[in-house]
């Protein structure tokens, strides 16, 4: 049997010590009395409530699944998921970073993303159903009426319905310009909905009485592509103008996915037969709005990743310090035992690095992202606020791709270390594998979130967004660059941010020249930028361990830190100078193959 420990220590080093989020929260007038023991308190009652309650969960829900009533069109999760979720809402998790007017806690949003991580650790396939739930709440929150804020934002924020986005269709995943439901407007101002939608987490289940369902549709006289998308709310369940639920709504379950992992969640398929609805902002202007909920989906799909790669790596880690097999190459090391254990190999330690490295940078990226979002939406100043959200928008991407990537080789390393006992279900690790997979594929592909990146974010600005990331780094080295106990973990981000405005000026030109040359060059494009951002963070937890050791610190953890950072920097991140070279490769090599592919 798997276990999971919360990585409390790690979360606080990052929150107190690398980004010192309470002096960030001084300037936030919201937060402003958020101080470090609150912060601690809660993370380690979220850590208990995740390793004691969703984590024994976790391989019993893989293993029953979720069951549809093709009758009734009921789904029922796996046993213990509705009981864990009635206390989860007993303990008011749901509310803990939503606003106070709509009766949440109003934390910081960097708290609630350190929760979810260690939910994300114990059962990503329940995590998903309160999870969805923050999507549908910061669409609404940011583009319903005052109407629709006053009937579905309290019941989302207190739990006690849940929420969903439902976009895709069954002939269109990423593309949903191509997407047919349609919206007809009616005398009362509601619409009526029919149309179909598939893969949609959470989309049915027992957890609630009331599920919110946020939808894109047309209008009649929509026009064709992605600007004539609008979205609606559609309650499984009517809404009475008092907040009372009335008679059940014409959107249902008509089939679940049979998937490779997340087997707990319902992944269901949504039939809508003129199901009632109302509109959320503009008409055709949907898209927009629906992407509050889709990047907050996408950190979350990060978010993910950084769960499973985290307690993959803790039960690698304990296995490898307990399975005995061979000796040690230099001699043996367990001279009391027959052989010694398997953490003395090289290539063995390396798998197990990858993962903690990828877990520590991941984190690191997140609670960082986390923290801006909660500069963006309260800091008095305007141009702080800008500036936030621009980084935002171009970490997301990255947050997405680069860590669900990795999350990738980091389970599989630690399903290696397992030998054949990793491909056994008992030691949950084949489990780990199964749910990461899921991770680079839904909430756009991380191919899209590479075009994302180069394209929207980077080239569409002539890279001024990249440039007020290359700021932070700029800073960093100025304040470090002369301190030679620290020149290993700073002198590379420098030279790899050189090498990367060079590398974009060039895909730019060539990319103007032929558009296929940036969709050629984008996933490259990201792991690089992907390893600079990394860099940058692994430098800045080098540079408080290194701090805490020179004050005198004794404690191994510090040092433990500065051993992470040497090995990412010496693996991990020289890993760009090939995908540099592949990228530059350009976009002859992958489409003039028509032989090849006939």
């Amino acid at each position: 049997m798997p276990s999971y420990t919360p990585p409390l220590r790690d979360q606080q080093f990052l929150l107190h010590e690398v980004f010192k989020v309470t002096d960030e929260f001084k300037a936030l007038p919201a937060h402003a009395e958020v101080d470090a023991e609150t912060i601690n308190a809660v993370l380690e009652e979220g850590g208990r409530f995740a390793a004691e309650v969703t984590f024994p969960l976790n391989q019993s829900g893989d293993a029953e699944g979720c069951t549809l009533d093709k009758a009734t069109h009921a789904v029922t999760t796996p046993r213990g998921f509705k009981e864990a979720y009635a206390q989860y809402i007993e303990g008011g998790w749901a509310a803990l970073s939503c606003d106070t007017a709509y009766g949440g806690q109003g934390l910081p949003f960097v708290l609630n993303q350190c929760f979810y991580e260690m939910l994300n650790s114990a059962n990503q396939a329940w995590t998903m159903y309160p999870g969805l739930s923050h999507g549908a709440y910061e669409a609404l929150h940011a583009h319903g009426t005052e109407e629709q804020k006053k009937l579905y934002l309290p019941k989302l924020t207190s739990g006690e319905w849940t929420g969903s986005m439902c976009l895709t269709e069954p002939h269109c995943g990423t593309d949903l310009g191509l997407l047919r439901t349609r919206a007809e407007p009616q005398a009362d101002g509601t619409y009526r909905l029919t149309g179909s939608k598939i893969f949609i987490s959470a989309g049915e289940h027992d957890f609630t009485e009331n599920i919110v369902h946020l939808v894109l549709a047309r209008l009649p006289d929509a026009p064709a592509g992605s600007k004539g998308i609008s979205l609606f709310v559609v309650p499984k369940v009517k809404v009475k103008a008092d907040g009372s639920l009335g008679e059940r709504n014409g959107i249902f379950c008509a089939g679940l996915e049979h998937k490779m992992g997340i087997h707990g969640n319902a992944t269901a398929q949504l039939v809508l037969e003129n199901a009632e609805g109302t509109l959320v902002g503009q008409p055709n202007k949907g898209l927009a709005a629906m992407f509050v909920m889709m990047n907050a989906a996408r950190l979350g799909v990060g978010n993910q990743s950084l769960g499973l790669t985290e307690v993959a790596y803790q039960n690698a880690l304990a296995y490898a310090k307990d399975r005995i097999q061979m000796r040690s190459l230099s001699g043996p090391k367990a001279k009391d035992l027959a052989a010694d254990p398997i953490i003395v190999h090289p290539d063995v330690r390396r798998m197990l690095l990858t993962a903690k490295a990828y877990a520590e940078g991941g984190r690191a990226l997140l609670t960082y992202s986390a923290l801006l979002i909660d500069r963006e939406l309260h800091h008095p100043d305007e141009k702080v606020r800008k500036d936030a959200a621009d980084l935002v928008a171009l970490l997301t991407p990255i947050a997405k791709a680069f860590i669900t990537d990795n999350a990738w080789i980091a389970t599989t390393n630690a399903q290696q270390v397992f030998g054949g006992h990793g491909y056994i279900r008992e030691w949950g690790m084949e489990q780990f594998v199964r749910d990461a997979r899921i991770n680079m594929i839904y909430e756009g592909t991380n191919t899209i979130q590479s075009l994302d990146l180069l394209g929207r974010k980077v080239l569409s600005n002539n890279g001024a967004t990249l440039k007020k990331f290359g700021r932070l780094v700029a800073a960093l080295v100025e304040e470090e660059g002369v301190n030679e106990t620290l020149a290993e973990f700073i002198n590379p981000i420098p030279q790899l941010g050189d090498q990367l405005t060079k590398f974009t000026t060039e895909i730019g030109f060539k990319g103007s020249q032929n558009a296929d040359e940036v969709g050629a060059a984008a996933v490259d494009y990201l792991r690089v930028v992907g390893h600079l951002v990394y860099g940058y963070f692994f430098a800045r937890i080098a540079q408080a361990a290194q701090r805490a050791i020179d004050a005198g610190s004794t404690d191994p953890y510090y040092s433990g830190r500065l051993q992470v950072a040497r090995f990412y920097f010496a693996r991990l991140f020289p890993e760009t100078a090939t995908l540099v070279r592949t990228a530059r490769a350009g976009a002859r090599s992958l489409l003039d193959t028509e032989a090849a592919l006939a």
